[in-house]
């Protein structure tokens, strides 16, 4: 009989590992998952190890070969009304069946995404004295950086290390944003948040509401940009490099490199999300669900740890932060999508309500969205 390193570790005596301690010390130096691999680590650390083994992790290839992401190609949208007619269609057949999908010709220069995945990489290789500057918990400030935004809370770390900027509606002042990344972020967001206009229109339209009604709802508002760093792994068939879980916010736009990783949970299977040259990812977050009354899907998805790297994504998101002033605005089912055979799903939740409840919940492998969901 063969014993994972796993199954040897549950057998040890638990007295002797002190996993608060582990955490504690690892988030006090401040180096995140590449200061462990730039100092040698050949093992994983304990708080780094999940109880799935890799056989769960694997994605099935003739799943993957039978079910693949919808691509939905923008050429022609602003010019041909028929053409239109056929991206809104795919759109919403994405939307009400996967909850991703990728988009391209859409307008992000190839230059600006390049440069925006360089920038991401440079912030985190950057001397570790630098990054410490930047390195918090308090989830009120605009720009940060830490590795796990939900370390004390989860049973176990993934493997990866994040910058994180609020650039919308209050982006921080230029100086507060890491000079190595500052002119890029800037430019990127430009993009990304005209970009989102026209995602909302279209997903406006696939409900079959008025153009303008989920940008009249503030959803294209709040933009929330991560920088993603997944060094190589040591032992990539024991840990994750993002665990299980559904964004909390309305829309998701994700630019990967070509090192790939991410999954999406697919009729009960793994589903890989590959590196399409050009491409955005798109995905619905548990707000979008929450509004639309589960008519669009927000789904589980993840990122593998892999023995390459470093992978590198930024991750958008039109969502929520905090806000002064706006903590009390309400969200729930929209009512032009409601009758007597459709009743809402969900109650209304406050901006605070909901954010807060983001930020103790972490990243547990369950849907936001349970507290919100009125009794039947």
């Amino acid at each position: 009989m063969v014993v994972s390193r796993n199954e040897s570790i549950e057998k040890d005596d638990s007295s002797e590992y002190d996993r608060k301690s582990e955490v504690h010390s690892f988030d006090d130096s401040k180096m995140g998952v590449k200061g462990l691999l730039d100092a040698g680590v050949t093992k994983l650390p304990r708080i780094f190890l999940h109880n799935q083994y890799v056989s769960e992790k694997k994605s099935d290839p003739d799943v993957t070969s039978k079910f693949s992401i919808p691509v939905v190609d923008f050429q022609g949208l602003g010019t041909s009304a028929a053409q239109r007619a056929d991206i809104v269609r795919e759109i919403k057949n994405a939307c009400e069946n996967w909850g991703f999908f990728q988009i391209v010709h859409h307008e992000i220069p190839s230059s600006v995404k390049e440069k925006v995945l360089k920038g991401i990489r440079h912030f985190h290789e950057q001397d570790s004295e630098v990054k410490k500057e930047f390195y918090s918990r308090d989830v009120t400030r605009k720009v940060t950086y830490n590795s796990n935004f939900d370390l004390l809370k989860s049973p176990t770390a993934n493997w990866r290390d994040t910058l994180y900027c609020v650039m919308a509606p209050n982006p921080p002042d230029p100086e507060e944003i890491p000079e190595v990344c500052r002119e890029v972020l800037i430019e990127y967001t430009k993009y990304i948040m005209k970009l989102g206009i026209t995602l909302f229109e279209l997903l406006s339209e696939a409900l079959q509401l008025k153009s303008d009604h989920l940008k009249d709802m503030e959803c294209a508002e709040g933009l929330f940009i991560t920088g993603h760093y997944y060094p190589a792994c040591p032992e990539p068939d024991l840990t994750l490099g993002l665990s299980g879980h559904t964004d909390s916010g309305f829309l998701t736009t994700v630019l990967q490199d070509q090192i790939g990783g991410l999954q999406v949970f697919h009729k009960n299977q793994w589903v890989d999300v590959p590196f399409l040259p050009g491409a955005l990812i798109v995905n619905i977050g548990d707000l979008m669900q929450l509004i639309t009354n589960d008519k669009f899907k927000s789904v589980l998805h993840r990122v593998l740890a892999k023995n390459v790297g470093p992978r590198i994504s930024v991750a958008s998101f039109f969502r929520m932060h905090f806000q002064n002033g706006s903590e009390s605005r309400l969200y729930g089912p929209i009512k032009e999508l409601l009758s007597d055979e459709n009743p809402p799903i969900y109650r209304e939740t406050s901006r605070k309500e909901y954010v807060m409840r983001l930020y103790n919940k972490g990243l547990d492998g369950t849907s936001l969205l349970s507290p919100f969901k009125l009794q039947k």
